[in-house]
């Protein structure tokens, strides 16, 4: 639904109508699946899609295409690969399994990482709900009949949360699913205390086994999704590694091997994602992210190892594989002549090792907006971005630390267009010795109409210990609707 939703102009279904998807069921056209208007309309998956047509006049119907909706889902899954952890694989048919170890600390936590993942999702056009498990088989029944919309089960609780689901979460075939209701085993919580010889000797070796994985008791390995001709190198070990060493050897041995894909190409890596995969079935990743493309053995290998402490080799490494999932065109350059001209130092290596230690969105640079609002003049923008093309406002300085939020102040002053005489911040009293100002700030009435009226006078002062801050007044002073005429402390200088 969400993927027809968000076709182009022309070839979506009509937004204000109900949707039903049609398939075939044998001889008979049925519906697969609703949206939420047909849905309170009284339609359901599985319905004759006659009746359908009957019970809701001028009823939207599009036939189905699995085909592109797998392609679909598989495009999802790359996108999510590229921004929440490497190891992503599809989970059909409408579903997505990612392993966040070691991937889910870079988003602040599992729940905030779910939380915006399933706001993205949301801003993108696409409703999900999403579940954080010990194993897939639970995670994938904890998302699709707990998760409202999110879920993160704690380590070692998924045999009670999957209990009182109903069987058909362990992924089993709908006619397994009948024949397990007919002997009264609805949830899976009947099914744990079942002997198993029976059942596995009625129905095959299905159900236990899916149990099983959903109970972490049996190895259920993701293999990963890879975007089409990936570039790649792999190296096997007759013996499992584990030490440090080892690993940062054959780090460099597969940079080599790599670098030298990206050259006959004429690329440079953005993004690297090392997959360690231990004897036991595990995976390990690790993942790189560059400024701009880069294709120099000896300083990728340098990222990479110094991420080898965040690897746990366990039992050991039997399989490691390298691959660039984002790569971008890279040309050579004639590098610059002394006698002609300086070389711009290159900063590119620092960014590189400060965002991958501790996470691109802390490492940035500011640029100037086009407002006169103090904190809508400014945004974060990546390091090395290009210029923006506007400048920094000269006529009235501006102070070098802007609190985020401004921090209220208590004040003694003579109105309107006097600065204090003193000021309390933060449990401290200043003295002010020297002022300027007002430098007069108004609203932007286009923005909201709670600003048509908004005034701001702002003041550079200076306290009997020379520091200097810049301090506001909400209002002009005079007339209560253009603020509150409390006052405000909004940066330091210096």
């Amino acid at each position: 639904m969400d993927r027809l939703r968000r076709q182009a102009d022309g070839a979506a279904p009509p937004a204000e109508a109900p949707l039903v998807i049609a398939g075939r069921d044998g001889s008979r056209r049925v519906v697969m699946a609703v949206d939420g208007r047909a849905q309170a309309l009284g339609l359901r998956a599985g319905m004759a899609l006659a009746k359908a047509q009957a019970l809701v006049p001028g009823l939207a119907v599009v036939p189905a295409d699995p085909r592109a909706d797998a392609r679909g889902l598989e495009r999802l899954a790359l996108w999510l690969m590229q921004r929440i952890a490497p190891v992503v694989a599809v989970d059909a048919p409408d579903g997505i399994v990612i392993d966040s170890t070691g991937a889910d600390h870079l988003h602040g936590g599992e729940a905030p990482m779910l939380d915006a993942l399933v706001g993205r999702l949301a801003l993108a056009g696409v409703t999900a709900r999403a579940a954080i498990a010990d194993s897939w088989g639970a995670a994938h029944a904890l998302a699709r009949y707990r998760a409202d919309p999110v879920l993160v089960a704690a380590p070692g609780t998924a045999g009670a949360m999957l209990a009182p689901l109903p069987v058909q979460a362990l992924r089993l075939p709908p006619a397994l699913c009948d024949g397990l209701h007919d002997l009264g085993l609805a949830c899976i919580g009947d099914l744990v205390g079942q002997p198993r010889a029976p059942l596995t000797r009625r129905f095959g070796p299905e159900p236990c086994r899916r149990l099983d994985q959903a109970l972490g008791r049996a190895v259920e390995p993701i293999i990963p999704l890879r975007a089409s001709d990936p570039i790649e190198a792999r190296c096997s070990f007759a013996e499992p590694i584990a030490a440090a060493e080892t690993i940062a050897r054959h780090i460099a041995r597969l940079v080599d091997a790599l670098c030298a894909l990206l050259a006959e190409r004429g690329l440079g890596a953005r993004r690297l994602d090392l997959l360690c995969h231990r004897i036991d079935g595990t995976v390990q990743p690790v993942r790189v992210g560059l400024a701009r493309p880069v294709r120099d053995p000896r300083r990728l290998a340098r990222l990479l190892c110094d991420r080898i402490e965040t690897i746990d080799p366990g039992p050991g490494i039997e399989i490691m594989s390298l691959a660039a999932i984002l790569a971008q065109p890279l040309a050579e350059r004639q590098s610059a002549s002394a006698l002609v001209e300086q070389a711009e130092p290159d900063l590119s290596g620092l960014i590189d090792r400060l965002s991958n230690r501790v996470g691109a969105g802390a490492v940035y640079r500011f640029a100037p907006v086009a407002s006169d609002v103090p904190e809508r003049s400014v945004r974060r923008i990546p390091p090395l971005a290009g210029d923006c093309g506007a400048g920094w406002p000269g006529h009235w300085p501006r102070p070098a630390r802007l609190l985020t939020h401004p921090d209220p102040i208590e004040t003694m002053a003579l109105l309107p267009d006097h600065p204090p005489h003193w000021f309390r911040w933060r449990g401290a009293r200043h003295l002010v010795r020297r002022a300027d100002g007002p430098e007069r700030i108004f609203g932007e009435w286009w923005k909201r109409d709670a600003e048509l009226a908004a005034v701001r006078d702002y003041f550079r002062v200076e306290d009997d210990s020379g520091a200097r801050f810049w301090i506001f007044r909400a209002g002009d002073g005079e007339d209560a609707a253009t603020g509150s005429h409390r006052w405000f402390l909004h940066g330091v200088f210096g």
